[in-house]
C-alpha cells in the first residue's frame, strides 16, 4: 500500500470529497496505490504516531510507503499527486513558495468545518 488516507466519515463534506476522490482513483485503490479509510471505524490505529481520533475527525491524516505520518494539506496534495487531471494542483500547492500558503488556507477551513460538524452534533 503506497498511501492510506484517514477521514471522518461522519462529516458529509468529507464523505463526499472521499467519495469523489476515490472514484477518481478507483484503478489506483484496485491496484492498492491508495486506500481510503474511516477513522471512525479503527479510531486507536494512528495513535502510536500520536494521532487522537480528534485529529483524525480535525484534519485528513496519511501514511505514506515510508511509513510516515501525513496531516492536512499535505495529505491533500499527496492525493492530488496521484489523481490523473489533478497533479498540477499538488504541482502548484505543493512547490516550496506556496506550501506554506496551501497549509495555512487548508488548516482554516479544516477548523470551520470541524467546528461546523461539533455544532451539529457529528461524534
Amino acid at each position: 500500500m503506497s498511501l492510506v488516507v484517514w477521514y471522518n466519515t461522519r462529516c458529509p463534506l468529507c464523505d463526499a470529497g472521499i467519495g469523489r476522490q476515490r472514484n477518481k482513483l478507483l484503478d489506483a485503490v484496485k491496484t492498492g496505490v491508495i486506500e481510503f479509510r474511516d477513522i471512525n471505524r479503527e479510531p486507536e490505529t494512528l495513535v502510536k504516531f500520536g494521532a487522537t481520533l480528534e485529529d483524525v475527525r480535525r484534519r485528513l491524516h496519511a501514511t505514506n510507503e515510508a511509513g510516515q505520518l501525513l496531516v492536512g494539506a499535505d495529505v491533500v496534495i499527496a492525493v492530488w499527486r496521484l489523481t490523473p487531471g489533478e497533479r498540477w494542483l499538488a504541482a502548484v500547492a505543493g512547490n516550496l513558495i506556496v506550501r506554506p500558503a496551501t497549509r495555512f488556507v487548508y488548516d482554516r477551513f479544516a477548523d470551520l468545518l470541524y467546528a461546523w460538524n461539533r455544532r451539529c452534533g457529528r461524534w
